[in-house]
């Protein structure tokens, strides 16, 4: 069976996911881009990841950068989102504070600044870890969800169990 780009972009579009915007500086100029492929990777070395097209400007340039930043969105956040999906009507100087010489998006739910560690070609994308040297969280801001094509948030947000202070174990039937 052929898998169809169409068919696998529908097929991830089940997985519900944050939605973050993705910035970096290269050449004295601010740049961002809006993108729900990032997760974190490891917590010693601190490491987190972002997906990146190849025919993506942001692209070029991270690697000539070697640093980008990562701003979690928060709930409300839909034209700030759509601002870096190619639909500008905002005034980006308005959107950004500075997060260690990285613009990083005002009132995210967190934000991550990194050093470009390793970057990994995977198909017609790149994967770029970074190594994370600043971050910023607000503990009761509610993030932006992406789920099928369209912007949500959550309903009811419940305390995860005890149990997950133990992360890292693995569950066998």
């Amino acid at each position: 069976m052929s898998v169809e780009a169409r068919q696998l972009r529908d097929a991830c579009g089940r997985f519900g996911t944050g939605v973050t915007v993705i910035t970096t500086e290269c050449n004295g100029h601010e740049h961002g881009m809006t993108a729900n492929a990032f997760m974190s990777i490891s917590l010693d070395p601190p490491l987190i990841a972002v997906c990146i097209a190849e025919k993506a400007k942001m692209l070029g340039m991270i690697r000539e950068s070697s640093r980008f930043a990562v701003s979690i969105l928060a709930e409300g956040m839909e034209d700030v989102a759509w601002h870096f999906a190619g639909r500008p009507k905002l005034d980006p100087a308005q959107l950004f504070e500075d997060g260690n010489g990285l613009p990083v998006v005002r009132g995210a739910v967190a934000s991550f600044v990194c050093n470009v560690a390793n970057e990994v070609v995977a198909g017609d994308h790149v994967l770029f870890l970074g190594h994370v040297q600043r971050l910023d969280h607000q503990n009761d801001a509610r993030p932006l969800l992406f789920f099928c094509g369209r912007f949500g948030a959550l309903d009811r947000p419940r305390p995860a169990p005890e149990i997950l202070e133990n992360i890292g174990h693995e569950l066998v039937w």
